[in-house]
């Protein structure tokens, strides 16, 4: 199910099409309506939200007269929730569905297809006739085709389902935009340690949860902050299987030592907020740049031991690729984006092959920084206020009048003239002799410098 707060049974399987009606998230709302603690479901879900005053974090999207709260009263809309992993978004879809007394149908569109959708939206129109509203709960929605977004179109529109859309990406390049119009884009914020730390204290004392027969060490809460990487429910599962660890030892306390048993899981020192945590990660880059392979590889295997969330690392390599590296090898962006791209659609554990992957491809590829100090030397150029006017036959000239100014006259098109380079002046006056970009002899950028000098004689640049 979905990797969002309390987001499903912790391992129950992926269904294209879950009615919560009779199973999975309605035996977990009924377990919060009363005594969670015997139902034998998972703590993560006797936990779940009931209200939306007990969603943490994401308080910028519940003031008073808000869409959510707007939503969960039953007013009619439909909502796309964009964020990371492990925020809320299945929850968030869960109480609006409580509290309107709807019906709630979640999809994956991993594994749903038209033909699954069709049958939803069919029910749900059955279901209308005899008064009873739909919550169509959408998980991972930027992975459904354009042909799968335009059946939920009419559905949306005619107000047949609230639809409750989640992606971790942003809709406006993954959601079409007639169904992305339609509907209100709500985004979620990542989940902070102290709210963590918050569900943690509600599910120790909790009747739903363990109903104070624990305390939990300062340490080990620490740990399990570290552990959890900002993902509640994990949070949720660790403590719960910390708790079943100090009952079977007859203590009340739960110890780091008792958390670090639970979890299966030794205790690095690596403070994922602490100096530690920059430590390692300036290491990690310093490791990659200095094409040391063998010390990137274990400043990886640090950080993914220790917890670390993986999108964090692979965004780094993703700015490495191009700070550090650059035109020497063009493919490096390459590499990095789609071991980012694996990450998120595969998760961890498998992930960590993805990163080490890209680590070694990155760590192994010539070097160059030309690229920022480019891009950086033309913006300190900007700021310091060496624009000039566009020259004149470099402006728009297609509209009504522009001729009148001078504006495109005397432009040449490249592709008229010899190696599609025409000579003429394209940077402002101010700027004619400005050099930003200086490639090195590394690697691809090599074959770069001797164009580049190439194209500058052809522009008649000395």
């Amino acid at each position: 199910m979905s990797e969002d707060l309390f987001g499903g049974l912790i391992g129950s399987p992926t269904t294209a099409a879950t009615a919560i009606t009779g199973g999975s998230l309605a035996d977990a709302n009924r377990a919060g309506d009363g005594d969670g603690q015997h139902s034998g479901l998972p703590l993560p879900v006797r936990m779940r939200p009931r209200t939306l005053d007990e969603i943490v974090g994401q308080q910028h999207l519940l003031a008073p007269g808000s869409p959510l709260r707007r939503l969960a009263t039953g007013e009619p809309m439909s909502v796309f929730l964009w964020g990371p992993p492990g925020v809320g978004k299945t929850t968030i879809a869960s109480v609006v569905s409580r509290q309107t007394d709807s019906k709630f149908v979640e999809i994956s569109a991993v594994t749903a297809g038209v033909k699954d959708v069709r049958a939803v939206l069919d029910q749900a129109r059955r279901d209308l006739r005899t008064g009873r509203q739909t919550v169509l709960f959408v998980d991972e929605v930027h992975r459904f085709s354009k042909t799968q977004q335009d059946v939920l179109l009419p559905a949306v529109e005619n107000r047949l389902v609230t639809l409750i859309a989640a992606t971790t990406e942003n809709p406006s390049f993954s959601v079409i935009s007639p169904l992305l119009s339609r509907s209100l884009l709500l985004t979620l914020r990542p989940l902070t340690d102290d709210d963590i730390s918050g569900l943690l204290d509600r599910a120790l004392a909790d009747e739903r949860g363990l109903r104070g027969a624990y305390a939990l060490a300062d340490d080990a809460r620490a740990n399990l902050l570290r552990l959890a990487g900002g993902d509640a429910r994990r949070a949720l599962t660790y403590l719960e299987e910390s708790a079943a660890g100090a009952g079977a030892v007859g203590a009340t306390t739960i110890s780091t030592d008792i958390v670090e048993q639970a979890v299966d899981k030794a205790a690095i020192r690596y403070d994922r907020d602490g100096d530690q945590h920059y430590d390692v990660i300036s290491a990690f880059i310093k490791s990659v740049r200095g094409s040391d392979v063998q010390a990137s590889l274990h400043y990886l295997a640090r950080m993914i031991a220790a917890g670390e969330d993986p999108r964090f690392i692979a965004r780094r390599l993703v700015i490495l690729a191009s700070e550090d590296i650059g035109l020497a090898d063009p493919t490096a962006l390459t590499t990095a984006v789609a071991a980012a791209d694996a990450v998120a659609f595969i998760g961890m554990p498998e992930g960590r092959i993805n990163l080490a992957q890209a680590v070694i491809a990155l760590a192994l590829a010539p070097k160059s920084n030309a690229v920022v100090t480019a891009v950086d030397a033309a913006l300190a150029d900007v700021h310091a206020g060496k624009i000039g006017l566009v020259p004149p036959h470099l402006r728009d000239a297609h509209y009504a009048g522009a001729k009148t100014y001078g504006h495109g006259q005397g432009y040449r098109y490249a592709h008229d003239h010899q190696h599609g380079i025409a000579e003429q002046q394209y940077l402002p006056d101010e700027l004619t002799d400005a050099r930003y970009y200086s490639p090195t002899d590394h690697g691809a950028e090599a074959a770069l410098a001797a164009r580049l000098a190439r194209i500058e004689e052809l522009l008649g640049r000395k």
